[in-house]
């Protein structure tokens, strides 16, 4: 019998036939659903991946490197200075590359554990600022600049990998102190800040040729030892020196003292180290300013060295009374006038130039205006106004006009090479030194001639016998004068200052130096005027130069010619 299928049994079959057709079709749009669900959420999670993971650290990035560009600027060369050098090529002050230190605070891995490390580095940082720097939320903070080699490697070994280095080049000066303040020094960005390193910062700058200037190391080694022995001997406050080429104003050396460190500069410019006497000192120059009366009065009036003026008593006028240091109480002649230092006779001299006379020759020496020098730091004289016939009277011996002891070297020089001013410099302008130029003439040959026998005069037999070398012919003028402080001239504050020329038959040098505020010592018997306190320094200076610069001793050099100075000389020597 065959089997047939029943209709219930067909209906069943096809019932669960379409359930199963039913739940394929559920199946599949479930699935379907499930795949845009998790293409959505897979959308939100690459979204919120670049918003917060990737343009957070380009924000990063791009933060570093404005904070880069707004940082002090610290690149390949960017502080680079060409080299000073002086005359012979000896360097004076150069660029060496050093390493900086900065710090990424994001990075650093332990801020309490390298502040620690980093002060135990850098003593003179305290422990509370390096921990708030590398706290800060900038991306670029300074921790160090121009560190040693030393001090490098040390912060190599904390091995934090957010202390990095930079390359920049810093200012030294191989000479330390010795050319301070001619030099001058730079800031911590490689700028100049005073002396040579402000005025040609430009040049410096820009150029890498060696800046070449007229100095000579060994003779401001010279200066500078004599000038401190003479301040030391002394117990003076300070003391400055010049040595100049007479001829041509080249200044060869420049001291001024105390002076100071041009890598640790005081940052209170009025200290006393950081003032220049040489260019900013403006001081009355006491009996030097002889020198200028008496050529002014042997070139304007051709006055014969015999000529005579009482010195028997002093000068009052008004009230004031000039007064000789150790009277005379006789007539003199010129040069015994010149050779004693009367203050009597030089303004009975004065006189007779008269005011227009003596305030004339004073202006063409550079007396009334500030000179022109490469460095900025020089001051201005100081001038009577108005001028009075009394002015006349003291400015002939020294007192009532202030100025700076490189005019003082300047005047003294025209005076002395042959009447020809000089202006004095400091960079090498390489021109032949052979060459002619035109130059202002001050006074004849003559007369440059006549008051080359008394400066000879006033060292072999008068008031500077201390500064005389055997075989070197020095000549020149002692200046001794109280201080005038706010008015008042101070009878224990003096300056003792010597300025002269050697050999002075046949000029080379010009040398000065001024002590400030010396006091008397037991060598000096009681005394601390010039011929006791400069004019001796003077002396160590030229017997130093003298065989530094193969200069041969004259033996039979005839530096007094004129049989009156001869004369003169002798009378001296019995007086004495």
């Amino acid at each position: 019998m065959s089997r047939k299928s029943s209709p219930f049994l067909n209906l069943s079959l096809r019932i669960m036939g379409e359930k199963s057709g039913d739940l394929d079709l559920v199946r599949g749009r479930v699935v379907l659903l499930a795949t845009l669900f998790m293409l959505f959420y897979l959308g939100v999670m690459v979204r919120l991946t670049d918003a917060t993971v990737i343009q957070g650290y380009l924000n990063d990035e791009e933060q570093i490197s404005q904070t880069a560009l707004s940082a002090p600027a610290v690149q390949e060369q960017s502080n680079y200075r060409a080299d000073i050098v002086d005359r012979n090529g000896v360097l004076l002050a150069t660029s060496l590359k050093t390493a900086s230190l900065h710090a990424d605070p994001k990075i650093i891995l332990n801020p309490q554990e390298t502040a620690a490390e980093l002060v135990k580095i850098f003593t003179d940082m305290s422990y509370g600022d390096v921990l708030k720097k590398l706290q800060s939320p900038k991306r670029f903070v300074w921790i160090k600049r121009n560190m040693t080699p030393d001090e490098q490697r040390k912060v190599l070994e904390i091995g934090d990998p957010g202390l990095v280095f930079d390359y920049d080049y810093r200012r030294f000066y191989p000479q330390s102190n010795l050319f301070s303040h001619i030099i001058g020094y730079t800031n911590i960005d490689g700028h100049g800040q005073a002396g040579i390193e402000r005025s040609f910062d430009k040049l410096l700058r820009t150029n890498h040729d060696p800046l070449k200037l007229t100095m000579d190391v060994r003779l401001q080694h010279i200066l500078r030892r004599e000038v401190q022995n003479a301040i030391t001997d002394f117990t003076a406050i300070g003391g400055a020196g010049v040595i100049m080429d007479v001829n041509n104003g080249a200044v060869l050396a420049s001291i001024s003292l105390p002076d100071f460190d041009p890598h640790a500069p005081k940052t209170d410019i009025t200290a006393p180290e950081m003032f220049n006497r040489v260019t900013l000192g403006v001081y009355e120059l006491g009996s030097t300013f002889k020198i200028f009366t008496t050529a002014a009065l042997l070139d304007q009036k051709n006055t014969n060295l015999a000529t005579q003026y009482d010195t028997s008593k002093p000068i009052r006028v008004g009230n004031h009374t000039i007064h000789d240091f150790h009277p005379e109480k006789r007539p003199l002649t010129i040069p015994e006038i010149f050779m004693v230092s009367s203050n009597i006779g030089t303004v009975h001299m004065a006189q007779d130039i008269g005011t227009e006379g003596l305030k004339k020759f004073y202006s063409d020496l550079g007396f009334f205006r500030k000179p022109d020098f490469e460095i900025d730091e020089v001051a201005s004289p100081i001038i009577p106004n108005p001028w009075r016939e009394i002015n006349t009277m003291t400015a002939s011996f020294g007192h009532g006009i202030a100025v700076t002891p490189l005019q003082l070297v300047s005047a003294a020089s025209a005076v002395i090479n042959g009447g020809l001013k000089v202006t004095p410099h400091l960079v090498e302008d390489g021109a032949d030194a052979n060459k002619t130029q035109t130059r202002t003439r001050i006074i004849s040959r003559e007369t440059s001639l006549k008051m080359r026998q008394l400066l000879r005069l006033v060292v072999s037999h008068g008031t500077a016998r201390k500064a005389d070398v055997p075989g070197y012919e020095v000549g020149g003028k002692t200046g001794t004068a109280e201080k005038n402080i706010h008015g008042r001239y101070e009878g224990d504050k003096r300056i003792a200052v010597f300025v002269g020329s050697f050999p002075i038959y046949d000029p080379k040098y010009a040398i000065m130096i001024l002590v400030d505020e010396p006091h008397p010592n037991k060598s000096s018997y009681g005394y601390a005027t010039a011929g006791w306190v400069a004019a001796p320094a003077v002396g160590r200076v030229v017997a130093a130069m003298g065989g530094l610069t193969a200069m041969q001793p004259a033996r039979d050099a005839a530096d007094i010619s004129d049989p009156l100075l001869q004369y003169v000389a002798d009378k001296g020597s019995e007086d004495h």
